[in-house]
Order: C-alpha cells, then sequence, then structure tokens
C-alpha cells in the first residue's frame, strides 16, 4: 500500500479528508466536531483514536472547528505555521501538540513526505500541501503523491506547479458564478469576497486552472468544496466538460456537501 485516500466532507459546514499508508493516518484539516469526526471516521472503518496527525490548510472554523474537541486525544499531532496555529489556538481551551512548519517548507511525517504551499485566501497564512509515499523502485508500495488545495481565490504559477506532477489533486469548484449572483442570503459584500482573489475558485476558474496543468499523470481528480446555495454536481460537471474530454483517463469526482467520497487506493 503505497497510499489510500478519503475525503470524510467537504463544504461550507465542515472539511476534513483522511490519507493512510503504511506507516501514518492522518487527517488533512479538522472542520468538524470531534464527535462528528468520530462518526465520519467510523463509517470509513477507521476511529480519532488511530489518527497520528492533522495537517491544517488555514484557521477558518470550516477547517479547523474539531481541534477543541481533540483534547481528548493528546496523541494527535497538529501541523500547522505558526500564524494558523496561534489563530486556531486563540479560541482553545488547551494546547494541542503543535508541529510547526515555515508556509513552503519541505518535511516527513513518519513515512509521509509533506511540501507546503502558499494559496491566497483571506485567512492568516493559508497553504495547500502536497503528499507523497512510497518508493519509486518498489513495486509493491510505488511513490505516489496527492496534491490538496481548497480555499484559494487564484490559482499562481507556483500552485500549479505542486498539482502537475501528482497521481490525486484535490481542487475547489466552490460556486458557479451565475448563481452566486442571483443568490438573495447573501449581501454583496460577501459576494464580492467569494468571487475575489483571495475567496474561492468558480467552476470556470478551477477549470481554466486544470486545462492549463492537464497533466498526464493525473489518475483522479477530486472537485471539492462546494457551495450547497451557489453550486451543484450538475453545474461543476458541465463547466468542466472540455477538460474532462481532454482528461479521458483521468476520474473526475465531484464531491457535494453531505456527502463522504469513499477510499481510492493510490497502489
Amino acid at each position: 500500500m503505497a497510499m489510500r485516500f478519503c475525503i470524510l466532507g467537504s463544504g461550507s459546514s465542515g472539511n476534513a479528508a483522511l490519507l493512510v499508508t503504511e506507516g501514518a493516518r492522518v487527517l488533512v484539516d479538522a472542520g468538524f466536531s470531534a464527535r462528528k469526526l468520530s462518526g465520519l471516521l467510523a463509517a470509513v472503518g477507521e476511529s480519532l483514536e488511530r489518527i497520528d496527525a492533522i495537517f491544517l490548510t488555514h484557521e477558518h472554523g470550516d477547517h479547523s472547528a474539531g481541534i477543541e474537541g481533540l483534547k481528548k486525544y493528546p496523541h494527535i499531532r497538529v501541523f500547522a505555521n505558526a500564524a494558523t496555529a496561534r489563530a486556531v489556538q486563540a479560541g482553545l481551551g488547551h494546547k494541542p501538540d503543535w508541529q510547526l512548519f515555515e508556509t513552503g517548507a519541505s518535511f516527513r511525517f513518519r513515512d509521509l513526505e509533506v511540501e507546503s504551499f502558499s494559496v491566497p485566501h483571506d485567512a492568516q497564512e493559508p497553504v495547500g500541501f502536497r503528499f507523497s509515499a512510497g518508493r519509486a523502485d518498489d513495486l509493491f508500495a510505488p511513490r505516489r503523491s496527492l496534491a490538496f488545495l481548497t480555499d484559494l481565490g487564484h490559482a499562481p504559477q507556483h500552485v500549479r506547479e505542486h498539482i502537475r506532477a501528482c497521481e490525486v489533486v484535490v481542487v475547489e469548484a466552490n460556486h458557479c458564478p451565475e448563481l452566486l449572483k442571483a443568490d438573495s442570503k447573501r449581501p454583496w459584500s460577501t459576494k464580492q469576497r467569494i468571487s475575489g482573489r483571495h475567496g474561492h475558485l468558480s467552476n470556470e476558474t478551477a477549470r481554466e486552472l486544470l486545462a492549463d496543468v492537464a497533466s498526464p499523470q493525473w489518475r483522479r481528480i477530486y472537485l471539492t468544496h462546494l457551495s450547497r446555495d451557489c453550486n451543484s454536481a450538475d453545474a461543476v460537471l458541465t463547466a468542466l466538460a472540455p477538460v474532462r474530454a481532454a482528461l479521458a483517463a483521468c476520474e473526475f469526482h465531484v464531491v457535494s456537501p453531505g456527502e463522504t467520497a469513499p477510499f481510492y487506493d493510490l497502489a
């Protein structure tokens, strides 16, 4: 086994994903309560007792809300840059086992190689991650990699380079511009923030990013962080039809709000 991956939940109400290797079980973000995380993990045959670490992309509650409840699990290490850790710690009643890294740094955790990179979003110091495990010369556990980036208003060149040489890419397709424009629940200022260069990727900007990179190494693309009110799986698939046709060998999986995407094995 080189890597197993599943998305436990994705959307404005919470975000968390599970990455499993031979030597580690880690969460990418923990945007649900500890009780909810426990239930989501149990549904895929895992538990918080077995989780080794959490990697936080940024401090917003839909990515970090579960950290407070994890005081019952002191063995779990929490990886974040200093700005994110400070912002999350300010709302906690306990001190997690923070493992601080500098944005842009590469480091190891057990058998995982982790690369962090900055992304443009309206948070303290948001990051994306690229996770790699396995060895190029191992037929039974070959080297595999996964890029994880949600919550970004646009994709600078360095982001494009980080997702190019991966088998799996997790990227947001947050909103349909027309549905966002027509939405009556959100004030104009919120719509401007969402659609701005430090907000969220629309279906069209996600398509542009994927079409621009279009790596032949990609095996699966997850489209995540869909707005419940201002997007739909059908709208995402329609917008991405040209890039899906161009990348016929790659699977595209749209993760709707409230959905748990089953395990995908990167063997």
